[in-house]
C-alpha cells in the first residue's frame, strides 16, 4: 500500500527508556511496523524510515552543538525487515539464495536503502515470492550512530572525543562493536533466545562502517562503485582503464554513461578533463559507470595482503557480482616468459591475514563461471586457442605470500613448499582476495601476468619492466574487462555458486 509520512510524523518525538541504563531519550515518532507484498514498497518504507531517523539525528546534532548538551539522550533506529514463516518451503534446489532454511523469524536492519534499492527489491521479492508471505517493515532496536547519519551531510562532521562542551556519548548513540562485526559472514553468530535469525551477511552498522572506510580509503562515494570490480597491483593498469573509458564513452552504443576518478570528479565527455586529486588516497579507485551499477570499478590495492584484505572487508558490502585481481606475479616455472598469463586453479595462502577469519585448512575452490569467463577472454584477446593456448597461459596454484622480499632469505623452506604445492606464480594479494570473496560469498577470480621471474635470474629490473609494461598492460586489462561483460550478461543466480553457501545462510546475498 502507498506510504507517506505527515509533517507531524516526521518531526513528531517520541520520550522513551532505555531498559539497560534507565535512562529517558527522545526519538522520532515513527510508524508501527507495517507488513508488505510487494517489494518496492516495501523498500518505499524503508527509505522513509531511514530519511526520518537520519534527518532526526542531523536536527538534534545541530541543536546540540549550537545549544549544548540537551537535558535527554536523543536516539533513533535502524529500520528493519523481517519475515516470519510457520512451514517449510520447497525451493528451487539450484538456487543459492532468496530464502530461508527453516521456518522461524528472520530479520536484517538496513542502512542506506536509497543506494540498496536495486539489491533491496531483488532479495525481497525473491522471499516473497520463495515464501508466499509479506516482508515486515519498521523501526528496529538497534539504535543508529550519530556520526552515521551526520555523515549523509557533507557539511555537517563529528567532533573528536573532548572537542564538543559534553561528552557525545552521553547523549548520542556512538558505533557499538557488538553490532560492528563479521560474525555472521564468519559462521560464529549467536542468536540469542527469543531474537530472529538473521536475514542478511551485515548488520546495518557493518555496513555504515564500510561506507565511511571505502570513502576513505578510494577517494570516491560508495554510490559510484560498480557491481563488478576489478583489482590491481600497480598504477599503470590505471591510465590504460582511463583510455579504455573514454573509448566507451564516445560509442554511444558502449552502454557505458560516465567515468569517475579520485575525488568523486566525473566525466560523460570522452574530451572531459579530470583534475589532478590534491592528494593520492591509499588505494586509488576508478569508476566506468552503466545504468543500475552494471559497470566496471578499478581499485588499485597496491602491493600486500593487508591491502587486499581491507579493501575486500570494505567492497563486501556492496554485495558486488563478482570481482577479479589482474595484478603481476612472479612466476615460478622455467618454461614462462615475462608477460605470461596465470590462471589461478587454486590458490597457497601464506597471507597470514586472514587465518582468524578463514583458517587455512579451508579449500578455496575455483568457480566454474568465473574460470570459463576468464579463459574465453585469454581467447578472444591473444586470437589463440586450445593446445595453442598453453603457450602463453598456465593454468594452476597461485602462492601468496605476505614478505615480498621473500627470495632473499634462506629459500630452501619456502621453495620446496612452493613446488610441493605445484604452484606456478607467486604475489602477494591473490589469495586473500580469494579467500575474502569465499567468505564474504563474492565470486571471484585471478589473472595475473608475470612480469619477473626470480628463481630463475630474472629479477623485475627497471628496463625490463618498462618494455614489458608497454607490450602487456593493456593487453591484461582488457582480459579483465571482456572476463568482466561476460560476466555481466549472466543470469545472477548462474553466476553466485552453491559453493560459496554453507548449511544454513542467510536469504539474501
Amino acid at each position: 500500500m502507498p506510504f507517506c509520512l505527515s509533517r507531524d510524523q516526521m518531526w513528531g518525538m517520541d520520550m522513551d527508556k532505555d531498559i539497560e541504563t534507565g535512562l529517558n531519550f527522545v526519538t522520532p515518532d515513527a510508524p508501527a511496523p507495517e507488513a508488505f507484498d510487494t517489494p518496492k514498497e516495501a523498500v518505499d518504507r524503508l527509505n522513509a524510515l531511514y530519511d526520518q531517523a537520519t534527518a532526526f539525528l542531523q536536527g538534534e546534532f545541530m541543536a546540540a552543538m549550537r545549544k549544548g548538551q540537551p537535558a535527554t539522550r536523543i536516539r533513533a533506529f535502524y529500520p528493519e525487515v523481517r519475515i516470519t514463516t510457520t512451514t517449510f518451503s520447497k525451493i528451487d534446489s539450484r538456487l543459492s539464495f532468496g530464502h530461508v532454511p527453516a521456518p522461524g523469524t528472520y530479520a536484517a536492519t538496513i542502512t542506506r536503502p536509497d543506494l540498496f534499492r536495486n539489491y533491496l527489491e531483488q532479495q525481497i521479492a525473491l522471499l516473497i515470492k520463495n515464501h508466499n508471505v509479506p516482508v515486515v517493515v519498521g523501526p528496529s532496536s538497534t539504535p543508529m550512530p550519530v556520526h552515521f547519519a551526520v555523515a549523509r551531510d557533507s557539511g555537517l562532521t563529528v567532533p573528536q572525543e573532548g572537542a564538543a562542551s559534553f561528552p557525545l556519548r552521553d547523549v548520542f548513540d556512538v558505533p557499538d562493536l557488538d553490532t560492528t562485526n563479521d560474525d555472521i559472514v564468519n559462521g560464529t553468530f549467536v542468536p540469542q533466545a527469543g531474537d530472529p535469525l538473521p536475514l542478511a551477511p551485515f548488520t546495518a552498522q557493518r555496513v555504515d562502517y564500510s561506507l565511511a572506510r571505502l570513502a576513505h580509503y578510494t577517494a570516491t562515494d560508495p554510490d559510484h562503485f560498480q557491481n563488478h570490480v576489478l583489482f590491481t597491483n600497480y598504477q599503470f593498469y590505471v591510465s590504460e582503464f582511463e583510455a579504455f573509458a573514454r573509448r566507451m564513452l564516445a560509442d554511444k552504443s558502449s552502454g557505458y554513461t560516465s567515468f569517475v576518478s579520485t575525488g568523486n570528479a566525473e566525466i560523460t565527455d570522452p574530451l572531459g578533463e579530470l583534475p589532478a586529486s590534491p592528494r593520492m588516497p591509499q588505494m586509488p579507485t576508478y569508476h566506468l559507470k552503466r545504468p543500475n551499477s552494471a559497470g566496471i570499478t578499478l581499485v588499485n590495492i597496491g602491493v600486500g595482503p593487508s591491502n587486499a584484505k581491507t579493501a575486500t572487508d570494505h567492497i563486501a558490502v556492496l554485495r558486488p557480482h563478482a570481482w577479479l585481481m589482474v595484478g603481476h606475479c612472479a612466476g615460478l616455472r622455467n618454461s614462462q616468459s615475462l608477460g605470461d598469463f596465470v590462471l589461478a586453479h587454486a590458490y597457497l595462502r601464506e597471507d597470514k591475514v586472514l587465518d582468524d577469519d578463514l583458517p587455512v585448512w579451508v579449500p578455496i575452490p575455483a568457480l566454474a563461471e568465473i574460470q570459463i569467463a576468464l579463459e574465453e577472454a585469454v581467447e578472444k584477446e591473444t586470437e589463440l586457442q586450445g593446445y595453442d593456448l598453453k603457450r602463453i597461459m598456465r593454468t594452476g596454484t597461485v602462492a601468496t605470500l605476505d614478505n615480498r622480499n621473500w627470495e632473499l632469505r634462506e629459500t630452501s623452506g619456502p621453495v620446496q613448499r612452493l613446488s610441493q604445492s605445484r604452484a606456478v606464480a607467486l604475489d602477494m594479494e591473490s589469495a586473500t582476495i580469494a579467500a575474502n570473496g569465499f567468505r564474504f560469498r563474492v565470486p571471484y577470480g585471478t589473472l595475473l601476468c608475470v612480469s619477473d621471474k626470480p628463481l630463475h635470474g630474472e629479477l623485475k629490473l627497471p628496463g625490463m619492466a618498462s618494455d614489458f609494461y608497454k607490450t602487456q598492460v593493456s593487453r591484461h586489462l582488457m582480459i579483465g574487462i571482456r572476463a568482466m561483460e561476460t560476466l555481466r550478461d549472466m543470469p545472477l543466480e548462474r553466476i553466485h555458486s552453491r559453493k560459496l553457501r554453507s548449511f544454513d545462510e542467510t536469504a539474501f546475498l
